[in-house]
């Protein structure tokens, strides 16, 4: 009899716990599709590009390196290596302290520096020891 309950209480914990996950995942899943949600917007954004600015950063598209995708259960990535050179022409404002790119809405990513991926991909960070790469991901359906 005891054995039973002990049992039934680890299993308990174990759901308790799985369901403690799920819902910390969606929390995450939630807040990287709405970021405004959680006080994204007040963090400040890049200021739109000069056409002069536009261009530069233009002229530099077609050595943009998109890797193949990889996957976890939950996502798909990949990520965008800018070139090196590039980084000296962006706006300070696209950065943080440490000089890695700062969180970029799809807007700032996809019309400011020219990066074209499919519908659903999400800025989520960046490879700090190589700043000019870019790291995507997008929910998996």
């Amino acid at each position: 009899m005891q054995d039973l309950q002990q049992e039934q209480a680890q299993a308990q914990e174990q759901a308790k716990a799985q369901a403690q996950a799920q819902a910390q995942a969606q929390l995450q899943r939630h807040q990287q599709q709405h970021p405004s949600h959680y006080g994204a917007s007040q963090v400040p954004r890049p200021k739109p590009l000069t056409p002069q600015e536009r261009e530069r950063i233009f002229a530099y598209r077609d050595k943009y390196y998109y890797s193949p995708r990889y996957a976890d259960d939950d996502y798909e990535y990949r990520h965008v290596a800018l070139p090196r050179d590039m980084l000296k022409i962006i706006p300070s404002d696209f950065f943080d302290e440490s000089g890695t790119f700062k969180i970029l809405l799809e807007d700032e990513w996809r019309s400011q520096l020219g990066i074209t991926q499919s519908l659903g991909w999400v800025h989520y960070g960046c490879h700090a020891p190589e700043p000019h790469i870019l790291l995507f991901r997008k929910p998996k359906n």
